[in-house]
């Protein structure tokens, strides 16, 4: 007859028992984790955040309805149009744009062509008590017509002897210096609108322009 193994089954640890159970639970702990982190993602909002989300929500909220009531119950006015208005009466307040400004008229002044005209040669001369020699170019300009050019042409010898006449007077000390050159052109002016007034009755030269002064 065959031996038969009688021996009773062995008992496990309870140690054992007791580790299979802390690392079943880490495992179930671990897997559970990992499947939040995965299906809910890692950036989670902190607490606070949300917290000023909904502050903010809500004062957009307030901000809007308050815009709404301020923007209620203005009636709409219907303008009438200007030629429909009947005689006195206004046009409302409401309807009346903002004012046009005026453009003033600016008095127009009557403006006169500048006529020039220059000597054709230089004229030279002795200076008043000395040995030097003046030499100028001369030039007229006027705002009458045609005629007072017309008429320096025609009288060109009696006005060059007049010149002449009036540069010779001039020393040597009243001709030298800005201020002399003025004084002298104001002299010749004079000079020669006598000679024209003489000899036809009008002048009309207004300015003398020294076109070229030399003192030799």
């Amino acid at each position: 007859m065959a031996d038969e193994n009688t021996d009773p089954p062995k008992k496990k640890s309870p140690i054992m028992l007791i580790l299979a159970g802390v690392f079943g639970g880490i495992i179930l702990v671990g897997g559970g984790l990992g499947a939040g982190y995965f299906l809910f993602g890692g950036n989670q909002p902190l607490p606070e955040d949300i917290a000023n989300d909904i502050i903010a929500s809500k004062a957009a909220g307030e901000a809007g309805a308050e815009g709404g009531v301020e923007g209620e119950g203005e009636p709409e006015i219907d303008c009438p149009v200007e030629e429909e208005l009947e005689e006195g009466e206004e046009m409302p307040e409401e309807c009346m744009g903002p004012e046009e400004k005026v453009s003033k008229e600016v008095p127009s002044e009557e403006l006169f062509e500048t006529m020039y005209y220059e000597f054709p040669a230089t004229l030279t001369t002795n200076l008043k008590g000395s040995r030097r020699f003046l030499q100028v170019g001369i030039g007229i300009s006027t705002q009458y017509d045609e005629t007072v050019i017309e008429n320096i042409e025609a009288h060109m010898p009696a006005l060059t002897a007049e010149i002449l006449a009036t540069l010779s007077d001039y020393t040597e000390e009243e001709v030298a210096g800005r201020e002399a050159r003025f004084a002298l052109a104001e002299d010749l002016r004079t000079t020669m609108n006598t000679t024209l007034t003489g000899l036809e009755g009008f002048g009309g030269i207004e300015k003398v322009h020294l076109t070229s002064y030399v003192m030799q």
